[in-house]
């Protein structure tokens, strides 16, 4: 009977530890707030986080109301929500991929295919129940191309198999026969399942327009014919097409740039001493920064003429990237990230180059937050900073409305209400190197 006590008021204890953890108050003082639902910036601000949420936001003149646990002295720093990598892939191991991610500041991540020997459902359990440290986490099912569906018939296995392992979204990564296609569309439309991924390249435009969200721009590039291409007209045109239809699009503008590095000697040289190259298993980063990987020994990229083609290609890119956007159509950031453009780091380049392309600073930067929120369906709890919403943030030094690559200058990050300073963001970044030596 003592014993029995003694483990129940043990257990009284942890309960009560856990909620004064989790009621802890925390505040930024002095903070200059980016809130991204318009192009503002709210200066010397008062932002209390009390339970995983944004409690208030006020001016630092007005008197504090609140017990706070731990004050951040913010001034002249900059407030941002957490970011959102919308095309993630999982190469290596997971905890370390998820501080990558972390510690670059992204709060939220759609892993986009599942590979053999992978299990996203179950990755997505550990991240829901804060099993393990990791953003908020969303899931797409295998890695679907034309020779998974052998008839038609198995267009009604897959989509079956998506739903009953709950995947929150099927992609298909290859151009499908028309039929087969229609039926796919068909299937997933009864059963609920939102379909994303790559263009159907062999058939007109508005077929693909037909899913949630196209995952590359270079998928235009490769259903408009070359006059198409050339054609300010005809590209206007199809933009307007594009964004009647509704579809979300993501430029994947770095990993694309990245073949080109790849196959160019002198970039790829400067690829393989990267100094994030540390934050990767050895094995995997030898491979990648060999000969052997296809970018490096197939003329179809290495040949001067090859790296011309490249980029130009990258330069129409952005140009149509552009033109998608003065139309209105809704851009996500997403990097791709596998080989040696790593998680976390790589959203920040394509960040740069979303910019690059033609938007302006804030509208960049909804590319990362609120356009995805709105996406992931998750927008009245992200995308901006704002009472009631969870406390995902990212506290900077520098001012991206001023300059995109100010997203680098991360002092600090909350995530699901727990706040990360610099040190405790180096010390993640420490254990994923230790983690590969």
């Amino acid at each position: 009977m003592k014993i029995l006590k003694n483990h129940l008021l043990l257990c009284i204890l942890l309960l009560c530890s856990t909620i004064i953890a989790q009621t802890k108050i925390i505040s930024f003082e002095n903070v200059n707030v980016i809130p991204m639902n318009i192009d503002t910036l709210i200066t010397n601000q008062r932002v209390v986080i009390a339970n995983g949420k944004i409690l208030k936001i006020e001016p630092v003149s007005k008197t504090i109301t609140n017990n706070i646990d731990i004050t951040i002295d913010a001034s002249g720093k900059y407030l941002i929500p957490g970011l959102v990598e919308t095309h993630y892939h999982l190469q290596n191991n997971i905890e370390n991929e998820f501080k990558l991610l972390i510690a670059n500041g992204i709060t939220s991540a759609r892993n986009m295919a599942e590979y053999n020997g992978q299990d996203h459902i179950k990755i997505r359990e550990l991240a829901q129940s804060n099993a393990i440290l990791s953003p908020h986490y969303f899931t797409t099912g295998p890695y679907l191309k034309r020779h998974d569906f052998k008839h038609i018939d198995s267009v009604n296995v897959i989509v079956q198999y998506h739903k009953k392992r709950g995947y929150d979204y099927l992609k298909i990564a290859d151009n499908l026969p028309k039929d087969i296609y229609l039926k796919l569309l068909e299937t997933a439309k009864k059963e609920n399942i939102e379909i994303v991924g790559h263009a159907q390249r062999e058939l007109p435009l508005e077929f693909s327009l037909r899913i949630k969200s196209i995952a590359h721009v270079e998928e235009f590039m490769n259903i408009f014919s070359q006059e198409e291409r050339n054609s300010i007209d005809y590209l206007q045109k199809a933009a307007r097409e594009i964004k009647t239809s509704g579809i979300y699009v993501s430029p994947t503008l770095g990993i694309f740039e990245m073949i080109s590095r790849y196959a160019n000697k002198e970039e790829s040289a400067k690829l393989n001493v990267g100094k994030n190259n540390k934050y990767l298993p050895k094995h995997y980063s030898d491979y990648w920064k060999s000969d052997k990987i296809n970018y490096r020994k197939n003329t179809w990229f290495t040949d001067k003429e090859s790296l011309t083609r490249l980029a130009k290609e990258l330069q129409w890119q952005k140009k149509f990237t552009f033109l998608l956007h003065k139309q209105g159509v809704p851009l996500m950031a997403g990097s791709d990230t596998y080989g040696l453009f790593l998680p976390g780091f790589s959203l920040h380049h394509e960040l740069e180059l979303i910019q690059s392309s033609g938007l302006s600073n804030y509208e960049t930067l909804k590319t990362a937050t609120v356009v995805p929120a709105r996406y992931l369906n998750a927008i009245s709890q992200n995308g901006t900073v704002s009472e009631g919403k969870l406390a995902d943030l990212v506290l900077l030094e520098k001012n991206p409305l001023d300059d995109i690559k100010n997203t680098k200058t991360i002092i600090g990050v909350v995530i699901k209400g727990e706040w990360y300073n610099r040190e405790k963001l180096d010390n993640l970044l420490l254990e994923v190197e230790n983690s590969n030596k």
